[in-house]
């Protein structure tokens, strides 16, 4: 195991509280996938400090150094992809500032742990955007099932293809929050604990509506859990039960392999295509930066040849 050598301890000497805790302060600020993700980050990254003393809770962050943030920096870059490295590099930064905020790390001593080189990620873009042809034949074979859970799935991949959403983001959704008139879609709770408003197009609005038909009016979630009885299960489906249903009906289609954020891909890169501006197709997304949204962008060099042809001369 990659560790870093300190010249003090850096074990708590005793208990904070959660409320003074660097470390809880900023988890609790997540939303309960990334507080997950980050707190692995955090106990990986305080197994490094203490060679395995300690994890997140029980790290004194207050006493962490240059020294010891430039040596996390290279030790990560050693055992994983720039990536992985910048996020776990982000928790880090977070947790220190926190530090700084509760009055437990001096404003030079924050500033210095902090100023490291950035870290440098890889170019390629990850994840692709499916084809109309793709998304067709992903519709055909759930039409194509005369079970429930064929117009459930049908109505699944129409509101992460129609409105954008994250996994996380569909599966909480409740019955309430769908208008089936407008198509509209209370978001509540999306990543950074944020509410928005989106809107699915009208062809996505008549598959949701003809699941509500067969899923009824009970209140609770909106995509359900189906037992294999046929009796639906009113609360909300996990996010690893959306990605099994993806590619089940991806092999079923025989459609490339592909995951659920990709349809989050191709609705903000056909969105991107049919002329609506950055800054709307960002909000629709629930992005916190239209730099996030251009990521997103896997429309490919066609855009470009067709660009130019505005040109005259």
């Amino acid at each position: 195991m990659l560790t870093v050598e300190t010249t003090t301890s850096l074990k708590l000497a005793s208990p904070l509280p959660l409320t003074a805790h660097p470390a809880a302060v900023y988890l609790r600020s997540l939303a309960p996938r990334s507080r997950l993700t980050m707190q692995g980050s955090l106990n990986a990254i305080a197994q490094l400090l203490t060679n395995g003393e300690c994890d997140a809770m029980t790290l004194d962050w207050a006493l962490i150094r240059y020294q010891q943030t430039s040596a996390v920096q290279a030790a990560l870059l050693e055992k994983h992809a720039p990536a992985t490295a910048a996020k776990m590099m982000c928790a880090l930064r977070r947790v220190l500032k926190e530090a700084k905020r509760l009055g437990l790390m001096s404003g030079d001593d924050y500033t210095a742990c902090i100023d490291l080189p950035s870290i440098k990620e890889s170019r390629k873009l990850r994840g692709r955007a499916l084809t109309s042809v793709e998304i067709k034949a992903l519709m055909a074979v759930c039409e194509n099932d005369s079970t429930i859970q064929g117009v459930r799935d049908a109505a699944l991949i129409a509101i992460l293809r129609g409105a954008g959403l994250r996994r996380s983001e569909a599966v909480k959704l409740q019955l309430k929050d769908f208008n089936g008139e407008t198509g509209s879609l209370q978001v509540i709770g999306g990543k950074g604990n944020k509410d928005r408003l989106v809107y699915l197009p009208e062809s996505a609005i008549s598959i949701v509506n003809r699941w509500l038909k067969v899923r009824g009016q009970t209140p609770g979630a909106l995509l359900c859990p189906i037992w294999k009885s046929g009796k639906i299960q009113y609360r909300c489906m996990s996010s690893q039960a959306v990605l099994l249903i993806v590619q089940k009906r991806a092999q079923q289609s025989g459609v490339e392999s592909f995951s659920p954020h990709d349809f989050r891909r191709t609705f903000c890169s056909d969105l991107l295509d049919a002329g609506v501006d950055i800054v709307t197709v960002q909000k629709l997304a629930g992005h916190a930066s239209p730099v996030t949204t251009a990521k997103y962008d896997r429309r490919g060099e066609a855009v470009k040849r067709r660009a130019v042809q505005n040109l005259g001369f």
